[in-house]
């Protein structure tokens, strides 16, 4: 990859990465996750999964990304050759590539509704709006093909047209608005929360450790949360990581990615739970939570109209700033392997990813509950999707722990890592052996959600890849 390809300051890596990370997952998934699996004691094993497994995999798929200098499967192409390992490794460039394009055509629906609330926030259309009112307006934004169709179309037009303008004058320039303002707006909605809210109970609710209030699904989903909202095992790291200066501490990077995407999640359940509350409302409400109880805390309080609106537009940038992160590992490929110009590439990822969003877009309405997709697969379209990137996900997340363990050799990751022995041997012993059985734990947990006879097979499938992997890798690795 030539110079010209690489962020034109070190730090813009840590600015992308924790663009990549910071979206609907800190501001709506972990607030509701919290909630519902009873407050301080799933922070404490999500915290934990962030630290033990999260960072170590996060520090092996930037490497590969900086190793290869090329997108994530032109990349692993390129390390597998060099390496002399099986083909079979490229495959975790086509996972992070597949989850990206398959996570952004449901993201950018999600996010539309974002769109819908902060008009009406700023219009003052909730002001003063009862739970009932609340609920029936965003059923009816649901029931809505057109209007959901416009938002995700508007919204994935607005993240193509930064991707398009390049590495430097659209990602990285639009970064270094977005990234600033948005942790200025999260802290103005905190004061705001602590001013007109409860955060005594907030605070005691997040911070309050009682394990006992944590169920198996619980921990469960603690551990997958910390391992999604890193962004990892979808290429976006890898393809970021592939810009990134080689002078750059991988892992002072990480720890600083992990750091702030942590706090970011923290500050946003601290503001929300203040909220709702102090306007004494529920706090295990599913994803209804960002969406019906919020506005409904907002409508009941001074000012309500204005900070939900720019509450609304803290979730807009959080989310694009992901969503340019989903359509860079695809854009970049198709420029590499097929010689097209940026816009070029963009556009048809894009046009792709929306055609497909259409899919999420029926699930709540046309092909709702009882429907022929209903019928066909036993779960909605949009529920279909999300299975299979909670699938792809951790399976590229699990390779890529394996590859950076047991394929790199010592002084290659020596040399990546720029750090002593002592750390190199606990990353590799985490990337080797804790990584892959806290991500594997995190995968068959949505496999239950598959035909059963699937089961045994696919676990068999892993178990003997994994060892004939690493068998074929002490063999060919000094």
């Amino acid at each position: 990859m030539s110079g010209h390809n690489v962020w034109t300051h070190k730090g813009t890596f840590l600015l992308a990465a924790v663009g990549s990370a910071v979206g609907l997952g800190n501001l709506w998934r972990f607030p509701y996750l919290t909630g519902e699996n009873g407050g301080g004691a799933f922070i404490l094993v999500y915290a934990l999964t962030i630290f033990a497994v999260g960072i170590p995999i996060l520090i092996a798929e930037t490497m590969l990304g900086r190793t290869s200098r090329q997108s994530p499967i032109m990349g692993m192409r390129h390390l597998t050759k060099t390496h002399k390992t099986s083909r079979a490794w490229e495959s975790i460039g086509w996972l992070g590539a597949a989850s990206a394009f398959l996570i952004l055509s449901f993201y950018s629906v999600i996010a539309g509704w974002a769109l819908h609330y902060t008009w009406l926030m700023l219009t003052g259309s909730l002001v003063g709006a009862d739970a009932q009112t609340i609920s029936d307006g965003f059923n009816a934004l649901l029931a809505s093909p057109g209007l959901m169709t416009l938002y995700h179309t508007l919204f994935i037009a607005g993240s193509a047209l930064i991707v398009g303008m390049g590495i430097h004058k659209g990602i990285e320039s639009g970064l270094r608005i977005m990234m600033p303002a948005l942790f200025v707006i999260l802290i103005v909605v905190l004061i705001y929360g602590i001013i007109n809210g409860d955060v005594g109970a907030a605070a005691s609710f997040l911070f309050t450790f009682n394990l006992s209030d944590l169920s198996l699904e619980g921990w469960l989903q603690a551990m997958g949360q910390s391992f999604f909202t890193l962004s990892l095992g979808m290429g976006a790291i890898m393809a970021y990581g592939a810009y990134m200066s080689s002078e750059a501490s991988l892992t002072r990077t990480a720890i600083a990615v992990a750091f702030v995407d942590t706090a970011v999640a923290m500050v946003a359940g601290l503001a929300i739970f203040s909220l709702v509350f102090g306007a004494g409302l529920e706090t295990g409400q599913g994803p209804g939570l960002m969406f019906v109880t919020l506005p409904l805390a907002f409508a009941e309080m001074p000012f309500g109209a204005l900070v939900g609106g720019v509450f609304f537009i803290l979730v807009l940038g959080a989310a694009i700033s992901s969503s340019i992160s989903l359509i860079e590992p695809v854009a970049a490929f198709l420029v590499e392997r097929f010689d097209m110009t940026r816009p070029q590439a963009v556009m048809i990822m894009v046009v792709a990813a929306w055609a497909m969003g259409l899919l999420t877009v029926v699930s709540f309405n046309v092909w709702a509950e009882g429907t022929i997709f209903h019928s066909l697969f036993g779960r909605s379209a949009f529920e279909f999707i999300e299975l299979l990137t909670n699938i792809f996900m951790p399976l590229g997340g699990l390779m890529i722990a394996l590859f950076a363990g047991w394929a790199l050799t010592q002084s290659e990751v020596m040399k990546e890592l720029g750090t002593n022995a002592t750390w190199f041997k606990i990353w590799r012993f985490l990337v080797r052996f804790v990584g892959p059985a806290a991500v594997s734990f995190v995968f068959l947990r949505t496999i239950p959600q598959v035909e059963g006879y699937f089961i045994p097979a696919l676990g068999s499938l892993i178990i003997v890849g994994a060892f004939a992997a690493s068998q074929r890798l002490r063999h060919t690795k000094a």
